[in-house]
């Protein structure tokens, strides 16, 4: 496995702690990072002591779920909470923030934020990060990075392939089967049959 880049290593976090968001609409992970080190995360979900979406369904007012508080939200209260400075730290989050995320994050004084996915982009959000000089960058996340058993997954299915070759099997017929993989495991794992 090689290493991850740090931008791919924060991702993952905020990928990892969307695991635990209870909204059933979309699943959010955000990272707050100093000096290469995690100070707080958040994921969409209730407050404390109130019900769930993924229990009592998501309670939607004017097209948005006001049940649930967003990730970057719940990251800059848990630092809030427990004293942690967030002037002039990053934001690692799974999806492009909405608009009063956007004024939160502002306001709490992040200075670069970084996000893996667009989702319904706002364009005063991005007009408000431009003016408070909050330096964003798209970072796409690449699943495959941290996938623990990719080279057991990778030997798998090649000698799969590799049987099913031997038995007779043509090269059309292999040929979607070879693109899924390449599609899962990059182009390079093919090369090395």
């Amino acid at each position: 496995m090689e290493r991850i880049t740090w931008d791919q290593f924060f991702m993952a976090q905020s990928h990892l702690l969307a695991l635990r968001s209870t909204c059933t609409r979309l699943a959010v992970g955000a990272t707050i990072v100093r000096d290469k080190r995690i100070i707080a995360g958040g994921y969409n979900g209730s407050i404390s002591g109130d019900d769930h979406c993924i229990d009592k369904g998501c309670y939607v007012v004017d097209n948005h779920c006001v049940r649930t508080v967003h990730a970057e939200t719940n990251a800059l209260l848990q630092c809030a909470k427990y004293g942690t400075p967030t002037n002039g730290a990053d934001l690692y989050v799974t999806h492009f923030p909405c608009l009063p995320c956007t004024k939160s994050i502002i306001q709490s004084g992040i200075k670069n934020l970084y996000y893996a996915k667009d989702y319904k982009n706002n364009t005063y959000a991005i007009e408000l990060f431009k003016q408070a000089g909050v330096n964003v960058v798209h970072v796409p996340f690449d699943e495959r990075k941290i996938d623990f058993l990719s080279d057991e997954k990778v030997t798998l299915y090649l000698s799969l392939l590799n049987e099913l070759r031997d038995k007779g099997a043509t090269s059309e017929e292999l040929a979607p089967y070879e693109q899924k993989v390449e599609q899962l495991f990059g182009k390079h794992i093919l090369e090395t049959k």
